[in-house]
């Protein structure tokens, strides 16, 4: 069986660093997480950054430099949130894009994120979608309902395959609002993406919060790819806080090898996401 990309996504826009002292906020500390899980097999790191107040930001220098430091240090594929926090507005959310990542998240419609609304209009994602192809970046479509495979389809349809034409999707999954962390509800995304999608499009998996483990076992069997880190959870099992990011990459890449799906080395996971040399 083919083996197992594994994304770590470190730190996220929700929680706070006084809360969650281990949450890597600083570019070294980021640079740090990275390069330690790279040798434990994860081969994207999906990236959000934080300003000098530790507070979300999309700071374009920030976001630069973050990229120069993780190619410098490590040969993880780096990949950019577009979506920040949810009250970035979406000039700077493209803007992401000028700090030339490897990849970019794409979400495909607009969600309720707990108390808040992660807004993703239709023209922003177009615009996004457009921008990204243009721009040779690799786009991870960011899926938190059902229905947004839905709006993919028909993104593909009248706006063409993204850069390198291969087509990745992450389910992001447990999101208050969003579709829920089940086994049945993963096995049906799965379903979608082979009804609706190109034959040869792959997908991750996210669980946030206790939906981690139930997401990642089903994943790995239902032959999908996996994203693991403090930005979806911050607990490791019941009353046991994550200690960092490694012990999650960790578990997962050891859940991989018992599937016999091994993490995948990050020149394989290039091969099969099309990133540019």
């Amino acid at each position: 069986m083919a083996g197992t990309l594994i994304t770590v996504a470190p730190t996220g826009a929700e929680s706070k660093k006084s809360e969650v002292p281990a949450l890597p906020v600083t570019l070294a500390e980021l640079v740090s997480t990275a390069k330690e899980c790279e040798a434990l097999g994860a081969s994207v790191v999906h990236v959000h950054i934080r300003g000098a107040d530790a507070e979300p930001t999309l700071d374009l220098g920030r976001l630069k430099d973050t990229v120069a430091a993780l190619r410098a240090e490590t040969n993880l594929i780096v990949q950019l949130s577009s979506g920040g926090a949810v009250t970035d507005p979406e000039s700077d959310r493209l803007r992401v894009l000028e700090a030339e990542p490897d990849m970019a998240s794409c979400t495909m419609g607009t969600v309720n994120f707990g108390d808040d609304v992660f807004a993703n209009r239709w023209e922003f994602i177009v615009e996004l979608h457009t921008r990204l192809r243009d721009a040779k970046i690799v786009p991870e479509y960011e899926i938190f309902d059902l229905g947004h495979l839905a709006s993919l389809a028909r993104l593909l349809d009248k706006h063409g395959l993204p850069f390198g034409g291969h087509v990745h999707v992450d389910f992001v999954m447990g999101v208050p609002g969003g579709m829920s962390g089940s086994a049945q509800t993963l096995v049906a995304a799965a379903n979608e993406v082979r009804t609706l999608l190109p034959a040869d499009t792959t997908f991750a998996a996210t669980g946030i919060g206790r939906t981690t483990l139930p997401v990642l076992l089903t994943s790995l069997a239902a032959g999908g790819h996996l994203r693991v880190g403090m930005e979806d959870t911050l607990t490791y099992a019941r009353r046991q806080p994550v200690e960092s990011n490694m012990q999650l990459v960790a578990r997962a890449a050891g859940l991989a090898r018992l599937a016999q799906r091994p993490p995948m080395p990050v020149a394989e996971a290039r091969a099969l996401l099309h990133i540019r040399d």
